[in-house]
C-alpha cells in the first residue's frame, strides 16, 4: 500500500451535512420567490456551476445569485443562509484530528466559502485553516482531474501521497485519473478502517 502523506476531505456530507432543500426553503422566505423557481434559476441553470468553476468573482456571483433570486441578497444574508444548512459531522472531523498525516479539504464551492470558513464552518476551519481550499481558486470543479493536482500542490504533496475522500463516486474517480489515490464514504466505520489500512489511524 503506497504511503500517504496528505489526505484531502471533500467538505459536503464528508464533514458535514448539507441541507440545499432548508437553504432553498429559506430563500424563498426571505426573498418570496418560489423554492421551485430558486431551485430552476440557481441550481439547475448552472450558475452555481459556473460559481464553482471559478467563472465568477465575488462581485458577480453574489449580484448573479441575487438577481436569479429576485431580491437583492446581501453577503451577510447570503453567509446566514449558508451556514444554516450546514450542520457539522463531529464524529468524522474527530478522525481529521487524529490522523497521523497532513490535512486538507477540497470542495466544490465558490470562493465566498473560502473567504468565510471561519464563519460558516468554524469546527473546519479550527483543523484546516488555509488548507481548506474551494474548487473555484483553481479555475475548475470536481471530478476535473486538474482541480486535484492543483489541491494537491498547494497543500505541499504530490498526487501520489495523497489520499482523497469523497461521498461521490465520480468525484473519487477523478481523482484516481489524476494519480491520487480514492476511498468513497459511506461512513465512519469504513474510514477508519481505510486509514488505520495506510497507517494513519491508531487501530
Amino acid at each position: 500500500m503506497r504511503r500517504i502523506s496528505l489526505v484531502l476531505f471533500d467538505m459536503h456530507d464528508v464533514l458535514c451535512r448539507y441541507d440545499r432543500d432548508l437553504r432553498i426553503a429559506n430563500l424563498a422566505a426571505l426573498s418570496g420567490t418560489p423554492a421551485a423557481d430558486i431551485y430552476e434559476k440557481i441550481w439547475a441553470s448552472g450558475f452555481e456551476t459556473e460559481g464553482d468553476s471559478g467563472r465568477l468573482d465575488a462581485y458577480a456571483y453574489l449580484a448573479g445569485f441575487g438577481e436569479r433570486l429576485g431580491y437583492p441578497i446581501t453577503l451577510q444574508e447570503w453567509l446566514e443562509n449558508r451556514k444554516a444548512a450546514t450542520t457539522p459531522m463531529p464524529e468524522i472531523l474527530a478522525i481529521m484530528a487524529e490522523l497521523r498525516c497532513g490535512i486538507a479539504v477540497l470542495t466544490n464551492n465558490h470562493t465566498l466559502v473560502r473567504d468565510h470558513l471561519n464563519f460558516l464552518f468554524p469546527e473546519l476551519f479550527a483543523l484546516c485553516g488555509e488548507k481548506s481550499y474551494v474548487s473555484a481558486q483553481f479555475g475548475a470543479a470536481k471530478p476535473a482531474p486538474e482541480v486535484y493536482l492543483k489541491c494537491a500542490a498547494a497543500a505541499g504533496a504530490t498526487p501520489a501521497e495523497t489520499l482523497f475522500i469523497d461521498d461521490s463516486k465520480a468525484n473519487v474517480a477523478g481523482a484516481l485519473a489524476a494519480g491520487l489515490a480514492g476511498h468513497v464514504f459511506i461512513g465512519e466505520a469504513a474510514l477508519r478502517a481505510e486509514l488505520q489500512a495506510y497507517g494513519l489511524l491508531t487501530p
